[in-house]
């Protein structure tokens, strides 16, 4: 699948284009060879070409991250970017993700359709579970929308919204159908359907089923809750996790799960967004993604410096700053800890600069031009590396002046010598700097990175690993989350401390036993409590893998979470409209209201 990938998207493209075909079909169109795009895709060429682009689709909708993180508790822009309206949450039913995403997802379901309009039964498994994955994301982020098995490939504009139980219960029935199957593989790494990620994806529908449809709102600000006497749909969560994880523990190290020498054969990843390099068609430079430059400060311009393009616009929130406590190997292996200096020769590129840190063979001799350490280091001790390593920091012909940072709520910059001893430190409040025009002072997210990255002067769609959206620890969380709402501790205990313990993070008996050294917002109940500590795990575990709003939103903690930790957020009336109804959802973007000819379809609340 990987390497047939934009092959097949093209030949499809190109069938489109001779035929005029609109969303892939209008069939009464004919192409210059006399057939028509409705005949070409009942071949088994036509239908093959199809299926891919089906899969091909997820590719932009998977690298949106303003809607997916924005206006959350993790993430701010830096070097005084322009925070999106997603951060101060004033999207409209014009905001382009907004639009974007709605309409993403719904091309996602009509090619799954499509693809059983067209093939019936041969590629059923994946037909049902690309239009799961669609629904889930609609329901995740705008609520009910028009429910449908039915290939659109006509005028027809009325569509009635379905109520949120039916869509989640046709989902997982959907999803069920294919975890049965004894004729889907169990796993695969080529992009594919298969039993273990249809299982996850059940887990993380279940779950969401639960929370919207057993579970009632309580105070919106404080985020709490109460659950219904009917947990079935927690129920079916955690089984559908268990069924998704059987047999798969989590042996490697964090580090080694995010390899991207490990991508093609990784057992923890049950579905991945495929991205090819050596087959992409055009220019690779400008074909890929931009995942790898997304989370970071700005570095400078990478054929200046060899280090790494970065967008300034999602470095860590000052909460972000201290999740990690200390021994908790995820820092490290989230993080770049350490850049490494660039010769300023091309051609011994990436010998030496950013990207060394995946070629060179003894790290531990190569010069520095950034180091960060995190907050549980104490002074004595980040001088103490700095003096250990002092001729690492010498400039010398590097291109590079080096700077180590000690990264706390007062951050402190150290500056060196030509001899590479530190002069005195600067310090600068974490917030402050946030705000201030301040170049490199967070380290980046190197879990999207991809070695392979061609020398560019500044392009961002440079990166080709494969987007995993689906994997074993997101679905080990998953299930704690679901065994806590079902009732049962000791399960929630179980599988929480086995993401915890790969981590060397301390395991936990008791609520009481966790502690955090951010400022916590207070929590209104035990309920409250218990979630809390799951969303801080599922930061720590899933950091910028684009599933944060949905998090909070999933688990009523939203509206909370943005008033305590989002700067751009005083209070829940930022989060309202005029007439007080609250923003829980994304708003239907204007285009779909104002074309649906359904009767009595009204905007999500808020808007």
């Amino acid at each position: 699948m990987k390497k047939t990938i934009y092959i097949s998207a093209l030949m499809l493209v190109a069938v489109c284009l001779f035929s005029s075909c609109e969303d892939f079909l209008e069939a009464d169109n004919k192409s210059a060879g006399g057939q028509t795009a409705a005949d070409y895709f009942k071949t088994e060429e036509g239908l093959a070409a199809f299926r891919v682009n089906a899969y091909y689709s997820l590719q932009n909708m998977s690298t949106w991250t303003d809607i997916y993180t924005d206006g959350t508790d993790l993430y701010v822009p830096s070097r005084g970017k322009t925070p999106t309206a997603f951060q101060y949450q004033t999207v409209t039913a014009e905001t382009g993700d907004v639009k974007n995403l709605f309409a993403a997802c719904f091309q996602i379901i009509n090619n799954a359709n499509g693809l059983l309009f067209y093939g019936g039964d041969k590629y059923a498994a994946d037909a049902k579970f690309l239009r799961a994955y669609g629904y889930y994301m609609l329901t995740q982020h705008f609520g009910s929308v028009y429910y449908s098995t039915e290939y659109i490939n006509n005028a027809n504009r009325e569509y009635p919204r379905t109520d949120l139980k039916t869509i989640y219960d046709n989902t997982i029935a959907d999803l069920q159908s294919i975890v049965d199957d004894a004729n889907v593989a169990e796993i695969t790494h080529d992009g594919t359907v298969n039993r273990r990620a249809a299982a996850a994806l059940l887990a993380k529908v279940a779950l969401a089923a639960g929370w919207d449809l057993q579970t009632t709102l309580g105070d919106e600000a404080k985020g709490t809750f109460t659950k219904g006497d009917d947990l079935s749909y927690f129920t079916l969560a955690a089984n559908a996790a268990e069924t998704a994880v059987k047999d798969i523990a989590l042996t490697q190290s964090f580090e080694e799960k995010w390899s991207a020498a490990n991508e093609d054969t990784n057992p923890e990843t049950f579905f991945a967004v495929q991205y090819d390099r050596a087959g992409y068609p055009g220019d690779v430079n400008t074909g890929g993604h931009g995942l790898q430059n997304d989370w970071g400060s700005y570095y400078g311009a990478q054929d200046a410096n060899g280090l790494k393009v970065s967008s300034s616009v999602k470095v860590p929130s000052y909460k972000s700053l201290f999740l990690w406590g200390k021994g908790d190997e995820r820092y490290a292996a989230t993080y770049m800890t350490t850049f490494y200096n660039y010769d300023g020769k091309s051609e011994n590129w990436p010998a030496t600069g950013y990207y060394a840190y995946y070629s060179s063979s003894n790290r531990d001799a190569l010069p520095i031009a950034l180091y960060y350490a995190p907050y549980y280091v104490t002074k004595a001790e980040f001088e103490s590396y700095l003096k250990a390593n002092k001729e690492r920091f010498a400039q010398g012909e590097y291109t590079n002046a080096p700077k180590a940072y000690l990264m706390a709520g007062t951050v402190l910059k150290y500056e060196f010598n030509a001899d590479g001893s530190y002069k005195s430190p600067s310090s600068l409040a974490y917030n402050d700097l946030t705000l201030a025009n301040e170049l490199n002072f967070t380290p980046c997210v190197k879990k999207w990175d991809d070695p392979q990255t061609i020398f560019s002067p500044g392009n961002v769609s440079n990166c080709y690993r494969d987007i995993v959206l689906l994997h074993a620890s997101d679905i080990y969380l998953v299930a704690a989350e679901a065994y806590y709402m079902a009732g049962d501790k000791t399960n929630f205990w179980n599988k929480l401390n086995a993401v915890r313990t790969r981590a060397k993070a301390p395991a936990l008996n008791a609520i009481g036993d966790y502690d955090v050294d951010y400022t916590a917002a207070s929590a209104a109940n035990e309920d409250v409590q218990y979630i809390d500590l799951i969303l801080d795990e599922r930061a720590r575990e899933l950091y910028a893998e684009n599933q944060r709003w949905a998090d909070l939103r999933r688990t009523r903690q939203l509206i909370r979470y943005n008033i305590a930790y989002n700067s751009y957020i005083d209070a829940l009336e930022n989060m309202q409209n005029a007439r007080g109804e609250t923003r829980w959802y994304r708003p239907i973007p204007s285009a779909e209201m104002g074309s649906n000819t359904a009767e009595g379809l009204v905007q999500n609340p808020g808007y």
